[in-house]
């Protein structure tokens, strides 16, 4: 399995070896074939959350589902698909999600288990629009979980210690258009006296830095579903911040290739295709990178900031940009938002991890304690202190081992986490 890496490129898989079941009977078969199994999704996480010493599996080759409810509420899909596979077919039945990552290449049952989230307001993460899921347990038997049920709220986001994840279901809506604007240049005392403001400017806003200056952020991405119901709100907030239009494509990562990113300059177009900041058929990011992300309560949210500013000279060297946006409050006791509306810093870093490492205690002494680790990304939080702020990580200890008692799905890093 030495050749098996992750996306970014910073991991090797210690796994015996990689299977592709393309049958429930085949997935039951992997199971059973290692004392230690763990599920690979599209490889997107940045630590070993997905790894084992025993077998891997993916289930890309699964039979491919997209079921939409009768009722048009709902739509049931493979675990292994991926959102920009199954977007456009929603969007062709008149469907949509509320909510997409920035970035469509990733399965739907790996971002649901890590609390992977988009961006708004008043969205919460991917993993809130769970309904259901089907769960295939390491001793072969089918469970079905729907909201309501009794811990449902612990299996949604779950590291992949409970099972396969088979399918889920997911609510949907109406299709909808959403038009992207791009400014440059906005006041960082002006965004962090009203931060409430720049962030309900619209749908969906990322707020990216460099961290190269500390008097401004480099560019404010703003998604509005349409018809704009903010534009009045949205320009007196630029006008506020100082911030003018971009005056051309941009890429988050400043002088980075803008054709990987999704339509700007206020093109309405469907909302698969603007509320990611990239597109399908480009590499996302830089490709080459690592990934660090901290989601703090919203009442959190400017301190956490302004403890970001106070390292910038130190953050700086090493990082590609950070954004800033944010999720509403779920009540999914692993999500990252988990009784609270978040406010996420996330770091997009240079592929040197040894330094990365080096610098990130710095950045979590100065962050607040309420801080939450995004769970598929690189930390050094003390795992005594990421369960403190899980207040059900408890629960979900106990729920975990009901589903998978022989601890089969456990590995190195869920050890470490004291499951």
């Amino acid at each position: 399995m030495s050749t098996e890496r992750n996306w970014a490129g910073n991991l090797s898989y210690e796994a015996s070896s990689l299977v592709h079941p393309e049958s429930l009977e085949e997935a039951r078969e992997a199971l059973a074939s290692s004392e230690r199994v763990r599920m690979l999704g599209t490889r997107h996480s940045f630590n070993d959350i997905a790894d084992t010493d025993g077998v891997l599996i993916a289930l890309d080759r699964m039979p491919r589902v997209i079921e939409i409810s009768d009722a048009r509420d709902a739509v049931r899909v493979s675990g292994g698909l991926r959102y920009g596979d199954i977007a456009p077919q929603l969007d062709a039945a008149g469907l949509a999600l509320a909510n997409l990552a920035s970035l469509p290449h990733i399965s739907v049952a790996g971002a649901v288990a890590t609390g992977t989230h988009g961006s708004g307001d008043e969205i919460g993460s991917l993993a809130a629009a769970v309904r259901g899921l089907t769960l295939l347990t390491a001793s072969g038997e089918v469970r079905e979980l729907r909201r309501g049920d009794p811990g449902f709220d612990g299996a949604v986001v779950s590291l992949g210690a409970l099972g396969a994840v088979i399918d889920l279901t997911l609510d949907v809506e109406p299709t909808y258009t959403v038009a992207q604007h791009v400014y440059e240049g906005p006041s960082w005392d002006a965004i962090l006296a009203d931060l409430d403001a720049v962030t309900s400017a619209g749908t969906s806003v990322s707020i990216f830095s460099t961290w190269r200056r500390t008097d401004a952020a480099d560019q404010l991405w703003v998604k509005q579903r349409q018809p704009d119901d903010r534009v009045d709100q949205r320009l007196t907030v630029i006008a506020d911040l100082g911030a003018v239009p971009a005056a051309e494509k941009r890429h988050p990562i400043l002088g980075a290739d803008p054709q990987a990113c999704s339509e700007q300059g206020g093109v309405p177009g469907e909302w698969f295709e603007r509320l990611p900041h990239f597109r399908l058929a480009f590499t996302p990011s830089a490709g080459v990178e690592l990934q660090s992300e901290y989601l703090v309560p919203r009442r959190d949210a400017v301190d956490a900031i302004e403890a970001v500013r106070g390292l910038a000279s130190r953050i700086a060297p090493l990082l590609l940009v950070n954004e800033i946006r944010t999720v509403r409050a779920d009540d999914l006791w692993l999500s990252s938002s988990y009784g609270t509306d978040a406010v996420g810093l996330h770091f997009t870093w240079r592929p040197d991890e040894p330094a990365v490492r080096a610098l990130l205690p710095e950045i979590e002494a100065a962050l607040p304690g309420s801080a939450r680790p995004h769970w598929g990304k690189i930390s050094t939080l003390d795992a005594d202190e990421v369960r403190a702020r899980y207040p059900r990580w408890n629960d979900f200890a106990a729920l975990a081992a009901s589903y998978d008692p022989d601890r089969r799905f456990v590995n190195r890093r869920l050890e470490m986490l004291g499951l």
